[in-house]
């Protein structure tokens, strides 16, 4: 068990009012972690003794705030794309670059392990306890969730078919439906290990990768055990044009629809992205139900502004979602997983896409990144500083620059200093960040590793590609190559 941690004279905090159902701030607090729970929080008592045996930390520059939750991820992939994925994409496919890069592109296992332990530290250096690990398992996958301390859902993905290519314009489903099954069994036997680990942090998520590379029957038994077992749900949904139309020319409804219809959309339901529904103006389909019926369901939508944004597309938009009743979250879906960017980034969006100052804002963002994803993955004990709620707990450092003036603490954080401010992390009541690094999580040699692997990577796309490219044809560096003597540089 963890020692107490006396948070005393907290400048700041971010607590939960839970009448209103909505975050407040407090000022001038004393704060007890005790147990891995809040087991206190009062009116700051000046000088009085703080309990005994406890570790006193002085907050009196400091916001408190709950840790963060990130609902959507790729750690053991998205770190191997830096310099890869950021430009990329393929016109041809409404400019997202997902299907070609998956047909190309396989990291080693050392890699996955390398690039786990650089997102997990990235994550935390952000304020994020909480994650939902939505990966390929491998022998180590676990293990670092636990060396990490963090608070981690597992989800091991399987599908029935994975993505090819023919051409730029031409996607193909290759499916091995007797691969699909055994991956579903697979999958089941690693959440079991997850939440029999010594640790008592990891959980199971049920994740079928796609919904167009997992067949109805087995999403239907997808939902089913999510149910029996009472683990929450996910998949991608919604996140192409190309997913889009196939979706279409197989059930003649969009993705969201044919969901709804066999049973997927429930309260346990958290489906990644969901940006593409059909209102959206790159769809147009004919009906305006999608919104609706997520609102309608219970379900939870993970938001994940980056990658979308990148290939000129995004959700519209994350106000109108929210005023419809559905609850948000956020993830990172690509690196750098640096949650409080995408919360930036998100407000952005929502504002251009309705020409809307009142779309979104920082209150409502930092809503979906505590208490909306803790909703979504059935925790409402998490996300929340509150007495009684579990001792997840991020310490930002309001006299860094970037906080300054500190009028408002949280508009600081997400529109300024993002992770640049983060002091220290603390899960059930340990600390696993602090002062510019994680306490636990060894990540010494990892980057050396991920380069190297990175490497191997691109050379072994000419392997998988359909054209037979590798990764340096597929995606090219930013600037030409100087040549020396045969170059005028001036």
């Amino acid at each position: 068990m963890a020692q107490p941690v006396f948070l005393r004279g907290v400048a700041w905090a971010a607590l939960w009012d839970a009448a209103q159902k909505r975050q407040t701030y407090g000022r001038d607090l004393d704060i007890l972690i005790e147990g891995g729970k809040i087991a206190r929080i009062a009116p700051h008592a000046g000088d009085a003794p703080p309990p005994e045996g406890a570790e006193v930390v002085e907050a009196q520059r400091m916001l408190v705030m709950p840790g963060l939750m990130n609902i959507h991820t790729h750690p053991t992939t998205e770190p191997a794309y830096r310099g890869v994925r950021d430009d990329h994409g393929v016109p041809e496919q409404f400019m997202s670059g997902l299907f070609e890069r998956s047909q190309s592109m396989r990291l080693d296992q050392a890699g996955q392990a390398a690039a786990m332990r650089l997102a997990y530290a990235e994550m935390l250096a952000a304020g994020v306890t909480s994650v939902v690990d939505l990966s390929r398992p491998f022998p180590e996958w676990l293990g670092i969730m636990a060396e990490s301390g963090m608070r981690v859902w597992a989800g091991p993905g399987y599908a029935a078919a994975r993505w090819g290519m023919t051409a730029p314009q031409t996607v193909t489903w290759l499916w091995n439906r007797e691969d699909a099954v055994r991956q579903f069994a697979a999958a089941k036997q690693v959440m079991k290990e997850a939440e029999a680990h010594e640790c008592g942090r990891l959980t199971g998520i049920v994740f079928p990768a796609q919904i167009d590379t997992v067949e109805e029957e087995m999403l239907r038994e997808s939902i089913a055990y999510a149910v029996e077992t009472g683990r929450p749900f996910t998949t991608h949904i919604s996140q192409a044009v190309v997913e889009i139309q196939e979706m279409i020319r197989r059930h003649g409804e969009t993705p969201i629809q044919w969901a709804s219809r066999i049973g997927l959309l429930t309260p346990r339901s958290i489906l990644g992205h969901a940006i593409f529904v059909d209102e959206h103006s790159s769809i147009r389909w004919h009906t305006r139900t999608d919104i609706g019926l997520i609102a309608d369901s219970g379900a939870s939508v993970a938001h994940c502004p980056s990658p979308f944004a990148r290939y000129g597309e995004h959700l519209q938009d994350f106000g109108k979602y929210r005023a419809r009743g559905i609850n948000m979250g956020f993830g990172t879906d690509c690196a750098p997983h640096n949650l409080v960017e995408e919360m930036r980034l998100a407000i952005i969006l929502a504002r251009n896409a309705e020409r809307n100052l009142h779309a979104a804002d920082a209150g409502s963002v930092f809503h979906a990144a505590t208490a909306g994803g803790a909703d979504a993955v059935g925790r409402p004990d998490l996300g929340r500083l509150m007495p009684g709620a579990t001792a997840d707990v991020t310490l930002v450092d309001l006299a860094h620059p970037l906080m300054q003036p500190a009028r408002d603490p949280v508009r600081s954080l997400v529109f300024h200093a993002a992770d640049r401010a983060t002091r220290r992390v603390i899960v059930a009541g340990e600390t696993v960040w602090k002062d510019g690094k994680p306490t636990r999580l060894n990540v010494t040699e990892a980057a050396g590793i991920l380069a190297e692997s990175q490497a191997k990577m691109l050379r072994d796309a000419a392997k998988h590609d359909y054209a037979g490219r590798d990764g340096d044809v597929i995606a090219p560096l930013s600037l030409s190559m100087w040549h020396g003597r045969n170059a005028a540089v001036n």
